[in-house]
């Protein structure tokens, strides 16, 4: 997936980024309000971890003591629900009184996990927030006898293990979130790399090869010049 951490403090944002990408995600990652709105207004992301203690701008010092708690953070997700946009959003902070959830919940939040959490929680959530927004009730994604397990990361065909690099599972648990759904090499790069990384012209070639080689050469198809699909008509 292709998520946006918006997070200003430093050491929660370099742990939350080598984590993240470890585990197969392309992170961006902002530290105010500025570069988050802007990020929201100029790129698609499939979820957003939202800190709610931001500095108006990059440049700025920490927030006033006497700020109204949280109120640059909802700034950003009342902003982002009030343009319609449906992006998942799990609010990450350390503001736990009970109003301050509810407010966050109130003002279009999907999740909110308090700090300090652990990494196999934020994950658990990433993942049961990206299944209610596709409509799935199902952990696991199938088709045919293929069977991918989001939360341990294991590749099934015909009950036997397939085993495959980050980057080959990003790609495959793409394509089969949305069965028949076809994605462009543009959409399926947005999943692999973030705004600092390097970009090879033909990497999503290579993890196609690489994964039809693996699951059959008929498992992912394509529409010569517009993209790949699983599944069955096109959608």
């Amino acid at each position: 997936m292709r998520l946006l951490l918006v997070e200003d403090d430093r050491m929660i944002g370099e742990s939350l980024r080598a984590a993240l990408k470890l585990e197969g995600h392309a992170l961006d990652w902002v530290r105010d309000v500025a570069a988050a709105q802007a990020a929201l207004a100029t790129e698609r992301f499939d979820l957003v971890l939202l800190d709610l203690g931001l500095p108006p701008e990059r440049a700025s010092a920490e927030p006033a003591a006497d700020a109204p708690a949280g109120s640059e953070g909802l700034a950003v997700l009342r902003g982002l629900r009030a343009r319609g946009d449906t992006t998942p959003v799990i609010v990450i902070s350390a503001r736990e009184a009970l109003g301050q959830r509810v407010a966050g919940l109130d003002a279009g939040a999907d999740d909110y996990l308090v700090k300090p959490f652990e990494f196999d929680e934020l994950q658990a959530r990433i993942r049961a927030v990206s299944r209610r927004h596709a409509g799935r009730a199902q952990p696991l994604l199938a088709h045919g006898d293929v069977t991918l397990d989001p939360a341990t990361r294991q590749v099934s065909q015909g009950g036997r293990p397939v085993t495959l690099s980050a980057r080959e599972f990003a790609v495959l648990e793409a394509l089969m979130t949305r069965p028949g759904a076809l994605l462009s090499r543009a959409q399926l790069e947005d999943r692999l790399y973030g705004w600092g990384d390097a970009v090879e012209s033909n990497a999503v070639s290579v993890y196609i090869h690489q994964l039809r080689r693996k699951l059959g050469a008929d498992f992912i198809r394509n529409v010569r010049g517009v993209g790949y699909f699983v599944g069955g008509a096109v959608v």
